[in-house]
């Protein structure tokens, strides 16, 4: 059985609240899952300790066992100091899109050409 260490949505439209919890890696994302094993309130500022509750012996245990946690969950074991941090790395998602890039291109061109026409009357005011 492929085990998840995975957040479970509650909550109501608008108001989402999480629970960590270990899960056959099958179950739809808010259904059947095995043991509870935290909370994550993502309403809660960031320095708030109520924000992520986890039951670390519990989350140790299930890593032990084979079970894979998601991203958002690695991301808040590094937090907590359980794991090493993993590198990550996507040199595409920080690039801008084609059309984007067309703009810049067209943004330079035509910066450099009222340079150059901002530098000619200049040049002709030198040569008098």
């Amino acid at each position: 059985m492929a085990m998840k260490i995975r957040l479970a949505r509650g909550g109501s439209k608008k108001r989402p609240f999480y629970r960590i919890v270990a899960a056959d890696s099958r179950m739809p994302r808010d259904g059947r899952f095995i043991e509870k094993l935290g909370t994550y309130n993502p309403l809660l500022p960031k320095d708030s300790e109520e924000r992520v509750k986890m039951n670390m012996e519990r989350i140790q245990y299930w890593l032990d066992q084979g079970a894979q946690p998601t991203d958002r969950i690695a991301r808040m074991l590094e937090a907590a100091g359980v794991r090493e941090k993993a590198e990550r790395s996507n040199p595409n998602k920080g690039t801008p899109g084609k059309k984007a890039q067309e703009r810049a291109e067209e943004k330079a061109a035509k910066a450099a050409d009222a340079a150059e026409a901002a530098a000619a009357p200049a040049e002709e005011a030198a040569e008098e």
